[in-house]
């Protein structure tokens, strides 16, 4: 395929990070964008960074439009959930640019972000998820055992608390803007790399989520298991995934499966899946541009694994770091 000009966002975290370097040994020019002048995506060799708007600011959607114009961007991905709603909201203008996004329609994305919705979904569909309560549903909530309160639309297991009482799980929900509650579940959990094509076939590459740090996987494994792999299809169907997408779940000690959430972007692991033989990335930019998704090379070898560890990126005066949204060089 030609080279590409891809507009990755969110390239702080580490699914826009590694994706951006991903592309990048691909032959694509990455434009990478962050709300942090020091995130370090930012700083990866080659690409042109530009910092933008935090997501949830009015002018983020017309920021990202002019950047895709003004640097010929041919797609555009988010690196990061809290990028996807503003980023539905200008697909048609993204599209009459000529900048591709490849994302499942609009009520699909926002069922998976919003985890009450997904629950469900899922539980419509007879698959095994947790039990999810809002706020008001407190009373239903199992009052033994260990309690999850977590963001309704968070991500990366940021906010993300532990309780044993309604009334602690109560008073840790109103701290919260949007909460949802949930029973702690126990066992081996796992990550599923998803790439669905546009006619509806998927690839599933499953890694077991060994060691879990701040929500990231620093420890991992590919495996094999036909009945993880056939629910995450099941997943994948019933909420309409399109694209590049990763399902969490856990196995449990007696073989049952339970999926606790999907997410509409790749995972903070798939650098695994890529080493044990799926090609992954490049699979994806083909079907981004209606190219076929050959799944023959999404094939992979289990046993394979993974090791991540925090290292010094870049240090320096601030003035080597790009300019602020507003045009400023950035000292914070």
């Amino acid at each position: 395929m030609d080279t590409k000009r891809i507009l990755v966002t969110g390239v702080g975290a580490n699914p826009g990070f590694d994706l951006t370097r991903s592309l990048l040994r691909l032959g694509h020019h990455v434009i990478a964008t962050d709300a942090s002048p020091l995130a370090p995506g930012l700083l990866i060799p080659t690409v042109t960074a530009k910092v933008t708007p935090r997501a949830d600011d009015p002018a983020y959607p017309a920021h990202i439009t002019a950047l895709c114009r003004e640097l010929k961007a041919d797609a555009v991905v988010a690196g990061i959930e809290n990028d996807l709603p503003p980023l539905l909201a200008i697909r048609e203008d993204l599209d009459r640019a000529g900048v591709r996004l490849w994302l499942p329609d609009e009520d699909s994305a926002r069922t998976c972000i919003d985890k009450a919705a997904f629950a469900r979904v899922l539980a419509g569909h007879g698959i095994a998820t947790v039990p999810t309560f809002l706020p008001d549903q407190l009373d239903q909530v199992p009052d033994r055992g260990e309690l999850v309160v977590k963001p309704r639309r968070g991500h990366g297991a940021q906010n993300v608390h532990f309780c044993r009482t309604r009334e602690q799980a109560r008073v840790l929900a109103e701290l919260m803007a949007e909460a949802v509650i949930q029973p702690r579940i126990h066992g081996a959990e796992f990550t599923a790399d998803c790439l669905v094509d546009r006619l509806g076939q998927a690839s599933v590459i499953l890694r077991h989520r060994d060691v879990v740090k701040a929500g990231l996987a620093a420890v991992s494994s590919t495996f094999h298991d036909p009945v993880v792999t056939d629910l995450v299809r099941h997943t994948l169907d019933a909420v309409r995934a399109a694209g590049l997408c990763c399902v969490q779940g856990f196995v449990h000690d007696d073989g049952q499966v339970t999926i606790t959430e999907l997410n509409v972007r790749i995972a903070g692991g798939f650098t695994l899946t890529e080493a044990a033989g799926a090609d992954l990335v490049g699979q994806w930019v083909n079907g981004l541009f209606d190219q076929p998704v050959d799944h023959d090379k999404l094939t992979y070898k289990p046993g394979m694994f993974l090791t991540k560890y925090t290292e010094t990126l870049a240090s320096g005066d601030v003035s080597i770091l790009p300019a602020t949204a507003e045009g400023r060089v950035a000292t914070t």
